[in-house]
C-alpha cells in the first residue's frame, strides 16, 4: 500500500492557470468599478481560449480537405 507521500506525488496539481487568473483579475476590476469595459472583454479569457482552439481545429480540417481534394 502506498504511503501518503507517494499518493500525493502521483496526484496532479491543478490550479486555475493563466486564463483563470486573468479572468479573476478582470472580474475584480469590473466589480470594483475600476474599469468600465464590456462584460464580453471581462469574460474573454474564458471563451477566448476555447474559440482559438476551435478556430485552429477548423483551419486544420479545412487545409486537410483541400489537400485531399487536390490529389
Amino acid at each position: 500500500m502506498p504511503t501518503k507521500t507517494e499518493v500525493s506525488n502521483t496526484a496532479s496539481s491543478g490550479g486555475i492557470g493563466f486564463t483563470g487568473a486573468l479572468f479573476i483579475a478582470l472580474l475584480v476590476l469590473k466589480l470594483t468599478h475600476t474599469v468600465s469595459w464590456s462584460w464580453w472583454w471581462i469574460t474573454a479569457p474564458v471563451w477566448g481560449s476555447t474559440a482559438l482552439v476551435a478556430l485552429l481545429l477548423t483551419l486544420t480540417v479545412a487545409v486537410a480537405l483541400v489537400a485531399k481534394a487536390s490529389r
